[in-house]
């Protein structure tokens, strides 16, 4: 499944999100739970939508917490909302548009896409969400257009998922070896050191 494959390839990504201060605080602050939730950017459905997405990138494992669980869908809506320009935010919407266009194939003309099921989402993903060695038709068709694809929508909200689940408090202080004043080398096996944890970025 592309979906699949292009989750093995997620830690080629995670190495270009800066957690400064400011978009750690950003992190802190999503604290919304996922049915009082208001989106500040994006539609209510489309948080519906950016919900479930976020929740098959990264789901509740025996031994991790979901996306959802962290309040990742939250920040990806703050984050636009308060890092994008009004250029981006509009290639952002356009994009986000067409893929609820495309999700709603799924539906009769009257329901809402509270009806769409974790199949219709793995569809989505495994057919747009391209890896590395596949070919983004949609971008070579049209090499200058401004607008994204449908991949690099996906992709981008793949990106952002990953780097704020990372970046979050709670898998930087529970799940990776957390040193919150790093001020020593250490040389050797990482799973002598660490026992095969790498080190948090949450400072």
């Amino acid at each position: 499944m592309k979906r699949r494959d292009a989750l093995k390839n997620l830690g080629l990504a995670t190495g270009f999100f800066v957690a400064t201060p400011a978009i750690v605080s950003l992190l802190q602050s999503c604290t919304s739970e996922v049915k009082t939730w208001i989106p500040e950017f994006i539609s209510t459905e489309q948080g519906v939508v950016l919900t479930n997405m976020v929740d098959i990138i990264l789901p509740k494992t025996e031994k991790l917490p979901s996306a959802i669980e962290l309040n990742i869908p939250q920040f990806i809506d703050k984050f636009i909302n308060e890092t994008y320009d009004d250029e981006d935010q509009a290639h952002v919407k356009t994009a986000f548009n067409t893929i609820v266009t495309i999700l709603k194939t799924n539906l009769k003309e009257e329901e809402s896409v509270d009806k769409l099921t974790e199949a219709h989402y793995k569809s989505l993903l495994d057919n747009y969400m391209l890896i590395k060695e596949d070919i983004d038709e949609e971008r070579e068709a049209n090499p200058e257009s401004l607008e994204m694809t449908k991949s690099e929508f996906l992709n981008m909200i793949k990106w952002l998922t990953v780097n704020a689940y990372v970046n979050s408090e709670e898998i930087g202080k529970n799940v990776l070896v957390y040193d919150p004043i790093p001020s020593q080398y250490y040389c050797g096996d990482l799973q002598e050191l660490t026992g095969g944890k790498s080190y948090s970025p949450t400072r």
